[in-house]
């Protein structure tokens, strides 16, 4: 049956896992705010969806507060001082498995500290759930078992704990049987008595940290205490009857906001008709033409990313690049990435888009013993280069697909918005978002309906224009005829990523939406 949207007044959760999303939910019932149910939802995920998601990854932030104020947290992790490249001698590129993969620190729980300040609710409550999941274990989600499965060879023999823990009884899970994370449940109380600092000053940081070293990581316990979470000032651009907001550098949020903006420039009077699929694919590959050369670490550009997305100008310019019937020539390298986007709303008129990530499945392969914690493989897209784009330095941050979504209607309207899927995040977000706010299309029909991909996503290689079936029977020989390699991937697939999104009318009135691509759900009162 398909997916409809849910409708409530009081506040609202969509997460691509039911439990998170019920977690969230009692968090705001128990008078907590978005804030505070999106830490919920964020912890419950890794436990529920450690295969995306974990507290040994990295976490982005957009919150627009009662008063209409936007603003942003990036919990990221730099690069190990270690992390340089006389550690990588011998190798042509950072390895995406095991030890040297996982050369960056984890700034999840960091931005978790960030968006709590002046929180109302004990630590001890928004955990709860998360706790008591890990402790009595999960059903494992078909999609799970799946990647268990498929990636199995490569995490198995990885040092650490992983084998014991997601292969217990020497196989992976199979759907329908128990996770269970006792050691992450203990990890999750000892973060709940002893402060999120604990993570990374406190004696919580010295077990992650001799784990790490024990395992070969270079991330070291010097590393962890110097990490900060930050708040840079989102980016934005204006559309027709919109203010979109992204997160800013090392994100992609400029691309996906970049995206949206050329394509208000252009006409396509149908939804997902030729000129609908074929103007965003093309508004996208011009943005990841700039993407590709000038996004990544602030700290190592002087782009000006924000003087771009607000120059007239300089968009038609770009928008006058893209032919309106034949395809820019293609591919450019992509990204991979694997993600948990989510959202809260609450009855104050607090709304928060956020996403966090251990980057491949299962990020690097570690599993730390002594805490149970997946740590992140998002270094191994460093560049083993002395200069340039993501070249790897100790301290530097590396290019993130993540980036949470976030409209601010000129009607009042707020809406928070999002996926995973890597290199498919803006694209999918173009897709969601055009189809509401430009067409009309119903929230939850609008990710119900088929997407395209250009390009690779998580799990893929290919970077061909990928269609899932149920568009008009002419759309795909046009999009071929205008010369796309155009890749049909049957019905409706993950490969697509897992999107949601909330609605804040300007009554207060909410409406949320998940994927059928994933285990998610919507809860609202």
């Amino acid at each position: 049956m398909a997916l409809t949207t849910v409708s409530g007044r009081h506040g609202m959760v969509s997460a691509p896992h039911h439990l998170a999303s019920a977690a969230g939910l009692d968090v705001l019932r128990d008078g907590g705010t978005a804030v505070e149910a999106c830490v919920a939802v964020a912890a419950c995920l890794a436990v529920v969806y450690p295969h995306m998601t974990g507290i040994g990854g990295d976490g982005f932030w957009l919150i627009r507060e009662p008063d209409g104020r936007v603003h942003g947290i990036h919990g990221c992790g730099g690069a190990a001082a270690a992390a340089d490249l006389s550690l990588y001698a011998g190798h042509e590129a950072v390895p995406t498995r095991g030890p040297l993969a996982a050369n960056t620190v984890a700034g999840t729980i960091s931005g978790w500290a960030a968006a709590l300040a002046g929180g109302t609710l004990p630590l001890a409550r928004l955990l709860r759930d998360a706790i008591g999941h890990a402790r009595a274990g999960v059903a494992v989600s078909a999609g799970g078992a799946g990647i268990a499965a498929a990636k199995g060879g490569e995490l198995r023999d990885q040092p650490g704990a992983y084998a014991a823990i997601f292969e217990a009884e020497g196989r992976p899970l199979r759907e329908g049987e128990l996770l269970r994370q006792p050691v992450l449940a203990d990890t999750l109380e000892r973060l709940a008595a002893e402060g999120l600092e604990s993570f990374y000053t406190g004696a919580l940081a010295a077990d992650i940290a001799a784990d790490l070293a024990a395992l070969g990581s270079p991330v070291a316990a010097a590393d962890l205490t110097a990490h900060r979470a930050t708040r840079p000032d989102p980016l934005h651009v204006g559309i027709s009857g919109a203010t979109l907001h992204n997160s800013a550098p090392p994100t992609q949020g400029f691309a996906s906001l970049l995206i949206l903006g050329l394509f208000d420039r252009l006409a396509a009077a149908q939804a997902d008709g030729f000129d609908h699929v074929h103007g965003l694919v093309e508004a996208t590959k011009q943005a990841f033409l700039i993407r590709d050369a000038h996004v990544g670490d602030p700290a190592y550009h002087d782009y000006d990313w924000q003087g771009l997305l607000d120059d007239p100008a300089a968009l038609d310019a770009l928008a006058a690049k893209i032919d309106p019937a034949r395809a820019l020539p293609w591919p450019q390298p992509p990204q991979w990435g694997d993600t948990c986007w989510f959202a809260a709303a609450d009855g104050e008129g607090r709304v928060v888009s956020c996403i966090q990530s251990t980057y491949f499945e299962f990020g690097s392969g570690l599993v730390l013993p002594r805490t149970g914690i997946i740590w992140q493989n998002r270094g191994s897209s460093f560049r083993l280069a002395e200069s340039g784009w993501n070249a790897l330095k100790p301290g530097r941050k590396p290019f993130h697909t993540l980036n949470p979504a976030l409209a601010v209607f000129d009607d009042g309207r707020v809406m928070a918005y999002g996926t995973m899927g890597g290199e498919g995040q803006p694209q999918t977000q173009a897709a969601l978002f055009t189809r509401y706010a430009r067409y009309g299309v119903d929230l939850q029909t609008a990710i119900n309906r088929p997407r395209w991909l250009l390009g690779r996503t998580w799990g893929e290689e290919s970077t061909t224009l990928k269609l899932e079936d149920g568009f008009d029977a002419g759309l795909y020989a046009a999009l071929a005829a205008a010369g796309h390699d155009v890749e049909r991937v049957g019905p409706l697939t993950a490969t697509m990523g897992h999107a949601g999104a909330i609605v804040r009318h300007a009554d207060g009135a909410l409406d949320g939406a998940t994927d059928p691509r994933s285990d998610g759900g919507v809860a609202a009162w």
